[in-house]
């Protein structure tokens, strides 16, 4: 197949210079991608629960946990006990993780401007309307069947 017409290739393409120009700006502000993602995620005012984080970013818990600790760290959040439940704990953004939060935010919103800038309203539709059905056909488990055991990956 060639990869100029195969989606899968164009998608991996297409995230992989994303994150590597979402990381080459985190880099500037002693940060990463994964770390800005985060900070993005975490609830500005009340903290989010550290079990609601993973599955909120589609993220194992254990490079979840590596972030996590990474942050703490560098002081951007701190961790405090669920008063409605003592097993588990929320993730609150510092002082100082509020501000390299506004930075990230400030990233995102200048990558949207600019890419939307390049397309029509159309397109704009158009490309959402793909990468809703791509995610569906994924959770609702339709792009492989059974029989296919046997081809070759």
């Amino acid at each position: 197949m060639d990869k100029s017409k195969s989606i899968d290739h164009q998608l991996r393409a297409t995230w992989q210079a994303v994150a590597k120009m979402y990381n080459e700006q985190a880099s500037k502000h002693d940060s990463t991608m994964a770390m800005a993602f985060v900070l993005l995620n975490i609830d500005f005012e009340d903290g989010t629960p550290s079990t609601a984080l993973g599955p909120l970013m589609g993220m194992e818990p254990t490079s979840l946990s590596r972030i996590l600790k990474s942050m703490e760290d560098k002081k951007l959040i701190l961790r405090e006990k669920n008063p409605d439940d003592g097993r588990s704990v929320i993730i609150k953004l510092t002082k100082f993780g509020k501000q390299k939060r506004e930075i990230s935010k400030g990233y995102v919103y200048q990558f949207n401007n600019k890419v939307r800038e390049s397309l029509t309203d159309n397109e704009i539709k158009t490309f959402f309307k793909i990468t809703e059905i791509i995610n569906k056909l994924i959770a609702e488990k339709k792009i492989y069947n059974d029989d296919m055991s046997s081809t070759a990956v």
